[in-house]
This record gives structure tokens, C-alpha cells and sequence, in this order.
């Protein structure tokens, strides 16, 4: 069971199971807990070529046991997304904690996650179960429909989930119009019927500014 405690620490609580965690993410933990670190950003052949050509690897650690983890990152925001039987993709920087039954992998992702400076590959999670993910801010969920398509500064983009397509876009940067950024700038424009997860503030990206 994942509950936040307040809205930077994330409380798992394990009766004989397990969770798979970003490695130095536990702040503490009560109970009898078992430690395995793993291999992550994706698990098989897929994953590891994903990690060779965009040099990602995030190194996770799996719990198991009874008792109580309390997970934290930097003291960043945390958002739980529940599953049941769908994916949720997210940027590997972003996801804290899974199930340990939910699978993880890689999904090829195009010029949105070179854009981004994340590599051309994006984490999945996929099955049913909880997931947590971070934020810079307090993280906030947009609604897309085919009526109302939804354009995200990339620097901004944390997660989607639902039957969206993705479109990478040249436009003007946000930061342009107000008067402090200069060149032309990348989008990511989301169409047809879903979630997105985006934070109130922006990581740098390679693709920001061109």
C-alpha cells in the first residue's frame, strides 16, 4: 500500500511483498526488509539497447519484507498514479517507486525525448498496481480530449497515461515571449483522449532552445 506523508515522503507499507525504488531513495524504514539492487531503465534486450544509445541507466533497489519504507527525493513533490492494466510513461528522472509487480521497460519515443535530453526512449510502467513519481512543485494533471489537444513545454513534461499520441513540434518558447529566452524553440503537442502530468517549473533540456 503506498500512502504520502505530507506530500515529499512516500510511506510503502509490505506484509511479505515487495517494491521497486529509485537506489538512495529511502529515508527510512521500520520492520524486517530484505535489499536487492537492480539493473533499471528497462528490462530486457529492448531496455538495454535503450540504455546503450541514449546513455540512460536509472540504478533502482527492490524491498521486500514487513514493515514500513519511507521514500524521498531531494524533497520534491510526489504523485501516486494507480494502474489497472494500463501504462503510464514517464520520464526516468521522475518515477520514485512501483509496485513490484508492475513490469518496466522502454518505448521508442522520437524526437520529443531527444528533444528533451532524456535519449530517444521514454520509461513505461505497465500492469496494475501503484506507481509514485516526483516533481518540482506540486505536480499538476491536465485532461486531454480530441475536442482540446494540449501543448507541453518539454522541460515541464513529467508523465501521460491514456490513449494519447505525441507530436514533436518546432514553435515559439515559452520563455521567448516573456522576454528571456532567444531562438526557436521545441514542443510536445498530446492529442486524443488521456492524462498528462506536468510541473510548475522547468528542467533544462537540450531541445529547449535550438
Amino acid at each position: 500500500m503506498f500512502r504520502l506523508q505530507g506530500g515529499k515522503t512516500l510511506a510503502v507499507e509490505l506484509t511479505g511483498d515487495a517494491v521497486r525504488a529509485k537506489n538512495g531513495s529511502m529515508v527510512a524504514y521500520d520492520g524486517r526488509m530484505a535489499f536487492k539492487k537492480l539493473s533499471g531503465g528497462g528490462e530486457g534486450l529492448r531496455g538495454m539497447v535503450a540504455r546503450r544509445l541514449t546513455g540512460e541507466q536509472m540504478t533502482v533497489m527492490e524491498v521486500s519484507g514487513r514493515g514500513t519504507c519511507y521514500f524521498a527525493d531531494r524533497a520534491s513533490e510526489i504523485s501516486l498514479v494507480a494502474l489497472h492494466g494500463d501504462t503510464l510513461y514517464v520520464e526516468a528522472s521522475n518515477l520514485l517507486a512501483t509496485d513490484a509487480g508492475l513490469r518496466t521497460g522502454t518505448t521508442f519515443t522520437g524526437l520529443r525525448g531527444g528533444a528533451s535530453g532524456n535519449g530517444l526512449f521514454t520509461t513505461t510502467v505497465e500492469g496494475t498496481g501503484q506507481a509514485a513519481i516526483t516533481s518540482d512543485g506540486t505536480a499538476v494533471l491536465l485532461r486531454v480530449s480530441p475536442q482540446y489537444p494540449l501543448t507541453v513545454d518539454p522541460g515541464a513534461y513529467i508523465a501521460h497515461q491514456g490513449r494519447l499520441q505525441q507530436h514533436f513540434q518546432a514553435g515559439v518558447n515559452f520563455r521567448t515571449l516573456m522576454g528571456e529566452g532567444s531562438g526557436e524553440a521545441f514542443q510536445i503537442r498530446f492529442e486524443g483522449d488521456g492524462l498528462v502530468y506536468v510541473q510548475p517549473s522547468e528542467r533544462n533540456t537540450v531541445g529547449g532552445e535550438v
